[in-house]
């Protein structure tokens, strides 16, 4: 089993004040995976890139980044992860596309 973490950022936001009301959180997700076998298009899409970015459109833009982690590490990551705000679809498409689709892509 190979075991990642993807963490949420927001590098570009389109606020009055310039500022995501989440800043300063901890917004990552664990995921396991089965260990490779031929064809296993979801762990090759997940481990191919570690940085992904969303560009919404409208000045704001998300990030999603992964890396590898050690099993152990899953446990403390739930418990420290305030969540994903809501776009896990995002890891859903890293998954299923290799990068972030979108409604508009």
């Amino acid at each position: 089993m190979k075991y990642y973490v993807f963490t949420l950022g927001m590098p570009n936001v389109g606020s009055w004040n310039g500022k995501w009301s989440g800043s300063g959180g901890n917004y990552c997700v664990a995921r396991s995976y089965p260990c490779p076998k031929k064809g296993s298009e979801r762990l090759k899409n997940v481990s191919s890139n570690n940085y992904h970015y969303y560009n919404f459109g409208d000045g704001w833009g998300a990030s999603v980044s992964i890396r590898e982690i050690e099993k152990k590490a899953v446990k403390e990551i739930k418990k420290l992860s305030q969540g994903f705000c809501g776009y896990d679809w995002m890891i859903d498409e890293i998954e299923k596309y290799g990068f972030i689709k979108g409604s508009h892509s």
